[in-house]
């Protein structure tokens, strides 16, 4: 696909159902060089559909967070805090040990995580989204489990009461569990009610649980919840996390990584 126009419809498509492009992944799979792919980007950041970050390129819109809770969009969510949830997956991949058994949650923080963790060790992975799959499918190293169910199409992710009962029937190490909200007193919240059942599930039947999210989630409660604080063993989040909060982690007992 050497033309420039349609590897331009190519990567606008592509940016528009992930919000999230790497450039060398484009490179290999349009067969151009990497190159050519930062100068189709820096075209469409002309025309403000993307903005180039390191690396790659997020969508660009105008995110209006106060329509979240009610409409979720998984493309909204990735372009915001881009560099952050990157760090904070980068974090928790170094936690990843070899022959764990692991449960990735959904959403656009845990999107990351795939592209830090070890590629040279086994492991066993137990995931419910599509954009989680996509960044594991080509190790061989991983024996991967994807629980199934129908296909919601805003958050990317699978879901069925099969597969939550699949997830309570195993036991993992370690479960990476993402939020849209983390409030002191309300717990941690979700922005659909879906997602509920198969979070609680995730994090009763793991040994430990890590909650990956970043510093603009506390203070916010979104529609569902699904775990206390208390329910979790370590936080990792950014340094743009408040004092309070970190101290009112810390008194907890939880450890907290920032990143």
């Amino acid at each position: 696909m050497t033309n420039r126009k349609n590897r331009i419809d190519y990567i606008t498509k592509t940016l528009s159902l992930r919000g999230l492009i790497n450039i060398k992944e484009l490179s290999d799979k349009l067969n151009v060089s990497e190159m050519t792919i930062r100068r189709d980007l820096e075209i469409l950041a002309k025309e403000n559909i993307a903005q180039i970050i390191h690396g790659g390129a997020v969508l660009k819109k105008n995110i209006s967070t106060e329509s979240e809770q009610d409409s979720y969009l998984i493309s909204k969510a990735e372009s915001q805090m881009i560099r952050e949830k990157m760090k904070i997956c980068q974090m928790a991949a170094s936690l990843i040990e070899p022959n764990d058994i692991i449960i990735i949650d959904n959403g656009t923080t845990a999107e990351h995580l795939p592209k830090y963790m070890p590629t040279n060790i086994p492991l066993t992975i137990i995931c419910f989204a599509l954009n989680i799959f996509y960044g594991l499918y080509k190790n061989n190293n991983y024996k991967i489990i994807m629980t199934g169910g129908y296909f919601h199409h805003n958050t990317l992710m699978f879901e069925s009461a099969e597969g939550v009962e699949f997830i309570k029937k195993v036991r993992a190490n370690k479960a990476f569990i993402t939020a849209a909200g983390v409030d002191d007193k309300l717990g941690v919240t979700c922005a659909t009610t879906y997602e509920v059942n198969t979070k609680k599930a995730a994090i009763e039947y793991s040994d430990t649980k890590i909650l990956l999210t970043d510093s603009t989630k506390f203070g916010k409660i979104r529609i569902s919840h699904f775990a206390d604080l208390s329910n979790f063993d370590i936080i990792i989040t950014d340094t743009g996390i408040s004092e309070e909060y970190q101290k009112y982690i810390k008194n907890m007992g939880i450890k907290l990584y920032l990143v």
